[in-house]
């Protein structure tokens, strides 16, 4: 069943990419090589890509990835802006550090997006996760090294989101 959701996921992504609807027609070589493209990456690598699968499935679930993502390139956005200002400023006013914040996500998946989320937004780097749910984050302009208000500063705003995608 993974495979298939892997196949079809994966299926969907070439087509989107390639997209091969040219003059009302389909391009068959493109569609066909989607098709053995897709087989292979599902055989070959639905072992390692998440087990929770189900958030692929659910439409509830969909929608709150197409909200998140607006969100996250929001946030992102504005940490660029950031990150641009301490870096032309005379004084170079940062003061890095890594803080530990705590995550109260539950599945691999969720934690991982959440490191990722953080890791993709310029300005902090997720450089260690514990097995208690703690992550090591490089921030390049600490604020707080208290870990609730860290973690409210760094990975609140998408622990939200993701929570409703991923658990």
């Amino acid at each position: 069943m993974r495979r298939l959701i892997y196949f079809i996921l994966a299926f969907v992504i070439w087509i989107l990419l390639t997209w091969p609807f040219v003059d009302g027609k389909i391009d068959i070589q493109v569609t066909v090589a989607g098709v053995i493209a897709s087989a292979v990456v599902s055989v070959l690598f639905s072992e390692i890509l998440p087990k929770e699968h189900r958030v692929f499935i659910s439409p509830v679930r969909v929608f709150w990835a197409l909200v998140y993502l607006p969100v996250f390139f929001y946030y992102m956005i504005k940490a660029n802006f950031d990150v641009v200002y301490r870096a032309l400023h005379p004084k170079m006013p940062i003061k890095p550090g890594i803080v530990k914040i705590k995550t109260t996500l539950k599945t691999e998946s969720g934690i991982t997006a959440l490191a990722n989320s953080i890791t993709l937004t310029p300005g902090t780097l997720t450089v260690d996760l514990t097995d208690d749910g703690f992550l090591y984050v490089h921030w390049i302009n600490v604020k707080s090294d208290d870990i609730e208000q860290a973690t409210k500063l760094i990975a609140r705003r998408f622990e939200w989101f993701l929570q409703k995608i991923f658990e």
